[in-house]
């Protein structure tokens, strides 16, 4: 099994923080960029990571703005066109000319902005949840997620401790949803410019699921996406949404081994389906 490295690159923001494990085996399999949800950073991949190594090179870098990765200058240029930019600075330093791409939530869309810009590139597309929203609902998720003012009492660490609780996942430990909350910490006073990219690309990332050819697998959990996911089956010429009603939010922490085995096998299924 190869070990997690940590490394940096340079981006258009600053530095761009990135984790690689890079396998001790040959195989002709394309490396496995893993793109993080908000208001993570690639260290929600670890223990998928240390699974998933033994099949290909695992790489999982920070968006700016998020765990070690240097910020965009404003709330305004922190998109999913960004992220996606940033993830591509990231494959031409390491190298990596065509990858496969799972993305979590907020990194679905960054996967689909990246096969977009560089389609030649991409060989296949698996994620976690497909947040495919009405407008009420995107006004509602825009509201849950403005971010909380700080004041002595703490209300915003108190608040996001208590949304990690209410959206645990089977297995997930109080280890695991420490590590959640010190992650969201990381993003400071930016920590939910993520969320904001992510809801203001929801009508692109609807088409663009729809206009690519790349093959598209979508985990289904039981988390707070879990129906709106449902609703990507309609949209997809060339893909699958499946359900995984045992696991929740947190299921790379809780069930790695599990999660990598169907990731790896629908991403190879895409390479032998393109034949």
């Amino acid at each position: 099994m190869g070990r997690v490295r940590r490394l940096y690159i340079d981006g258009g923001c600053g530095q761009l923080h990135v984790r690689e494990a890079c396998t001790q085996s040959d195989t002709a399999r394309p490396p496995l960029y893993c793109l993080h949800q908000s208001p993570k950073s690639g260290l929600e991949f670890e223990r998928f990571m240390a699974a998933a190594v033994s099949d290909r090179t695992v790489v999982a870098p920070d968006y700016p703005g998020y765990g070690n990765s240097d910020a965009p200058p404003s709330e305004a240029d922190a998109t999913i066109e960004l992220y996606a930019k940033s993830m591509w600075q990231v494959a031409d330093a390491l190298g990596h000319q065509t990858l496969d791409l799972f993305g979590n939530h907020t990194g679905g869309k960054v996967a689909v902005e990246m096969a977009l810009r560089q389609p030649d590139r991409v060989r296949a597309i698996a994620m976690i949840s497909a947040a495919i929203l009405t407008d009420d609902e995107r006004a509602q998720f825009r509201d849950m997620f403005t971010p909380i003012p700080l004041d002595e009492a703490g209300t915003r660490f108190t608040q996001m401790w208590q949304r990690i609780k209410d959206h645990r996942g089977a297995g997930m430990t109080l280890e695991m949803m420490a590590e959640s909350l010190s992650m969201n910490l990381m993003g400071g006073e930016a920590y939910e410019w993520g969320h904001k990219a992510a809801f203001d690309h929801g009508k692109p990332f609807e088409a663009a699921i729809a206009k690519l050819p790349h093959r598209i697998t979508i985990l289904n959990p039981a988390d707070m996406l879990q129906e709106t996911t449902r609703r990507a089956s309609a949209l997809m010429h060339n893909g699958e949404v499946i359900e995984c009603p045992d696991w929740g939010q947190g299921c790379m922490d809780a069930y790695p081994a599990n999660v990598a085995d169907l990731v790896l096998s629908r991403l190879d299924a895409s390479k032998r389906a393109s034949r």
